[in-house]
């Protein structure tokens, strides 16, 4: 206990505070908590009007701070210090904006507000709502304040604050931009309140915000309120990673940890390599680790749900939670069951029953009311919506993730399981880093409810545990710029500021200000480099001759030898492509290498596709999936022929074991003999490379004993001069990079008749101006040519599809269309993409990407009002039906694009109409919820 004078002194300080930040003390009060210390710093920053830049880990309490700048506001406070002329007995009532980077996080966050402060104080404008837009406090999505700063809104009279929480999103590939243009275009009268995730570089940016704002005080916390305890499943055993908070610091893993990880190893690899003797040909005993119901059991017997259990997968998620419905697992009452029924049962009035059954509603319904559910994008939105509901509320007590959800809505939970720690980005399966790691295991720990949270690492033989305790213990999370000028940034720009004063604008970026420091660390390499290869050439030299003469001939000879070798690969998958194409349906052949070798027989030719052929075949291991030219060093050769029924069907298990069957009694061997070997032209026989082998032996050096010796020191050079050109590249490059790109932007859209020569901006460029999409000229140009004038709202909806829509993974065939006019309205989209395609790769400029042809036979049947069984069936998805959530998702982003065209100065009368008529086609059933929420 403190002493009478220990409390009579932070009286006294308590009372100082309270009477130098009034504002401060008024907010407190009304919290029910006491504020950390960071909170409190932020906040007196803000009120002596300064701007405040926030970073601290997920569940810190951020928000706090935000919540202050709303009550600056509403309390009428001037966010700069009053001018001398003013009244300082009245001060204006100011505005506040709140913007957020998801539409989920504006509602929950408008939901909190109201709570507070009333619903007359406080409204939401995001893409599909728009509540008291004219309130003091406004929560919206970023991308709406940066359109309302283009537009000039005049909802901007009076702003005072902006908050942008999660301004860690600036690093965001796709809409990362959108943060920067903010913070570059609000007025200078604006306080600027940015709340971050932990961030390695949080002084960086705090330099490029003082640069574009002004004053900035950066106030930065690595304190978790909540303790969080990383531990490791290995098997059956649970093990703390650390041995104490000490061992963490120093990443030194618990010793018992790595000791029976260890013995795990050397007892598997001592299993398989008995199971390679004599009569082998079993594999040896593979890894088994724990069940999933397994460990949600384990998590409920050790009190450690609610549990988020990440699993990179939809499937995973999916296929997880059957499988706890499957093992029996039940973790609620039948209270808790009869309150779940009864949340569920509100939520999903307004969504028609057929559709229910086709969206799997019941089995969703038995794994909620046992306490178990999933939570991926490719869920119908209300479904994800009650998930979280529940789970808030501690109804459902385990939730299998992929990671969008550690990027969404407030989830906290007791404890956070990793099944990996690899995942899928969209293009390859790759490590997580400690930033995305701290962010999934962030969400450990719930303040006020929990003592501590817990992270659980389940182990197998590739997770090294030394690799988890460094990224349990790295805070690296750089925030990295993703800014890029676009079409319709530029119009704006310039139809708002003017060419050059918008070209200093995109250099005053946080993108540049990166590349511009980096340059500095970059050019000092280079000159270190200068150095070092001028050492090396003095090592280099030989008395005999010219050495780098000598060497010249030796990479030569290097280089011809890889072109030769090229040549010969190239040949050899051409004629795998040639063999591949002139396959027919029962065609038993052999795939000689790979995951998938052995003998198979050919399904399906798919001759006459686009791209390389890539038949689809059963193997005699009953696996039945699609091959490619990649597949085949040497040209398909076909061994013999069998018969395959008319109407087999790949996916049924006993098809596939009949017919692989007959593969297997053709009596041909799995594997074959090696015959030949691979053709290509001797090395020797090429005269280039004869002719430099004999003038590197007639050179005078090639006689110096040491001629290796000076060979390693020229290679050496020769490595390091390559990696000194690119660094020299690498500065040229991002010295005023941005600029440039603006300028070839601004160029083009001169040409296309956007901007006007004398650098203003035509009635086009204003179209474009407008236009808020990835493809923003494509469909300016669509609108320009009159591609859509036509359609009826069916067929629009499925023409303007193809610009939004981007498949989840690449699908080599190309996706069908409905024939007649939106079949032509797409063919001729293509071509002006090809025309700016070609525009853009003449100017270095990044490509727009080329239009998606697979959600047009979704959206254009349920335009039509055919059944959602029907529509999800028609999806162009490798893995069958699309999932509701991808849906509702394109939908939704097609909904948005022709909400502008129904805007859109540049449209034909004609086709606004068509285009809300189509609106009003697609927002029925599961799309009419979601617009009602």
């Amino acid at each position: 206990m403190s002493s009478p004078a220990e409390r009579y002194a932070a009286a006294r300080r308590r009372a100082a505070q309270a009477s130098q930040f009034p504002a401060l003390d008024e907010f407190a009060l009304d919290l029910g908590f006491d504020l950390d210390d960071f909170q409190r710093e932020a906040c007196q920053a803000l009120e002596r009007g300064s701007g405040v830049l926030v970073c601290a880990p997920t569940g810190a309490g951020k928000t706090v701070v935000g919540e202050f700048a709303v009550h600056l506001a509403l309390r009428g406070t001037p966010a700069r210090p009053a001018a001398a002329d003013g009244d300082p007995q009245a001060p204006a009532r100011r505005k506040c904006f709140y913007t957020t980077p998801i539409k989920a996080l504006s509602n929950q966050k408008y939901h909190d507000l109201v709570d507070r402060y009333g619903a007359e104080q406080v409204g939401l404008l995001t893409g599909d709502n728009a509540i008291n837009g004219d309130a003091p406090v406004v929560v919206m999505t970023t991308e709406v304040l940066r359109n309302m700063l283009y537009a000039g809104s005049a909802t901007l009279e009076g702003l005072a604050y902006v908050v942008m929480d999660e301004v860690h999103y600036l690093a965001d590939r796709f809409r990362g931009g959108v943060w920067e243009e903010v913070i570059i275009h609000l007025p200078a009268s604006v306080t600027l309140v940015s709340l971050s995730a932990t961030v390695s570089n949080a002084e960086e940016f705090a330099d490029w915000l003082v640069t574009v704002r002004g004053e900035t005080a950066v106030v930065v916390s690595e304190h978790r309120p909540v303790p969080l305890w990383q531990h490791m499943l290995v098997g059956k055993r649970m093990f703390d990673l650390f041995h104490d908070a000490d061992a963490a610091r120093k990443h030194d893993v618990h010793p018992e940890l790595l000791r029976y990880t260890r013995d795990t190893v050397r007892r598997l690899e001592l299993g398989e390599g008995r199971s390679a003797g004599p009569g082998a040909g079993r594999r040896g005993p593979r890894w088994r680790g724990p069940m999933r119901p397994d460990i949600v059991d384990r998590l409920d017997r050790e009190g450690l749900l609610p549990a988020i259990l990440f699993i990179f997968s939809r499937a995973g998620c999916a296929a997880a939670v059957q499988q706890c419905l499957a093992a029996g697992l039940r973790l609620t009452s039948p209270e808790e069951r009869a309150e779940i029924r009864r949340v569920v049962e509100s939520r999903v009035t307004a969504i028609p029953g057929e559709d229910l059954t086709v969206l799997g509603y019941w089995e969703w319904l038995d794994g909620l009311e046992r306490g178990l559910a999933a939570h991926h994008a490719g869920m119908l939105p209300v479904f994800k919506e009650v998930v979280e509901e529940l789970f808030v509320r501690g109804l459902v007590k385990a939730v299998f993730a992929t990671e969008t959800l550690a990027l969404g809505i407030n989830m906290p939970a007791r404890c956070v399981v990793l099944e990996r720690l690899v995942k899928f980005n969209g293009e390859a399966h790759v490590d997580l880093t400690p930033g995305e790691y701290t962010q999934l295991t962030g969400r450990a720990g719930r303040r006020g409810i929990d003592v501590e949270g817990h992270a659980v690492v389940v182990w197998s033989p590739e997770t090294d545990p030394r690799h988890v305790a460094g990224l349990a213990s790295t805070r690296t999370y750089p925030l990295r710029s993703s800014f890029r000028p676009s079409y319709n940034m530029a119009v704006n720009l310039v139809g708002t500021v003017g060419a050059e004063p918008a070209r200093a604008l995109l250099e005053s970026s946080f993108a540049q200000f990166q590349a511009d420091r980096s340059v500095v660390g970059l050019a000092r390499q280079v000159q270190r480099n200068t150095e070092t290869i001028e050492a090396y050439g003095v090592e280099a030299a030989c008395h005999h001759g010219d050495f780098d003469e000598y060497f010249g001939l030796r990479v030569a000879i290097a280089d011809r030898e890889r072109a030769i070798a090229r040549q010969g690969q190239t040949q050899r998958k051409a004629a795998a492509v040639e063999s591949l194409e002139r396959l027919r349906v029962g065609d038993v052949i052999r795939v000689p290498s790979g995951r998938r070798a052995g003998l198979a027989v050919v399904l399906d030719p798919a001759t006459g596709g686009f791209g390389e052929p890539r038949p689809l075949v059963l193997t005699q291991d009953r696996w039945a999936g699609r091959v490619s030219p990649g597949d085949f060093t040497t040209p398909a050769e076909v061994l013999a022929r069998i018969r395959v029924p008319k109407h087999f069907n790949h996916r049924s298990p006993a098809a596939r074991r009949d017919l692989a069957a007959e593969v297997s009694g053709t009596g041909l061997d799995r594997h074959g003999g090696r015959r030949g070997g691979r053709s290509r032209q001797a090395v020797g026989e090429d005269h280039t490379l004869s002719q430099l082998r004999t003038e590197l032996r007639r050179h005078p050096c090639h006689a110096c004993p040491d001629r290796e010796e000076h060979a390693r020191w020229a290679e050496r050079r020769r490595r390091l001069e390559k990696d000194t050109e690119e660094l020299r590249q690498r500065v040229a490059g991002r010295t005023g990079s941005l600029a440039r790109t603006f300028d070839r932007i601004v160029a083009l859209l001169t040409e296309r008749g956007y901007l006007a020569a004398d650098g203003g901006v035509t009635d086009a460029g204003r179209m474009l101006g407008r236009i808020w999409t990835e493809a923003d000229l494509l469909v300016a140009e669509c609108l320009r040519r009159g591609v859509w004038d036509g359609l009826s709202p069916a067929e629009l909806a499925a023409a303007v599809s193809v610009v939004v829509f981007e498949a989840r993974r690449d699908v080599d065939e190309r996706a069908s269309l409905p024939r007649g006019p939106v079949a032509d309205a797409v063919d001729e989209t293509l071509k002006l993409w090809g025309e700016i395609e070609a525009d853009e790769a003449g100017r270095g400029l990044t490509v727009t990407r080329e239009p998606d042809l697979g959600f047009a036979w979704p959206i254009y049947r349920w335009a039509r009002g055919e059944a959602l069984a029907k529509v999800l069936a028609s999806g162009h998805e490798m893995d069958g039906e699309m999932p509701a959530g991808d849906f509702v998702r394109w939908s939704r982003q097609v909904v948005d694009l022709l909400g502008q065209l129904a805007d859109s100065g540049g449209a034909s009368a004609e086709l606004r109409s068509t285009a809300r008529q189509a609106i009003a086609a697609v927002n029925r059933g599961v799309l009419a919820y979601h617009f009602s929420t």
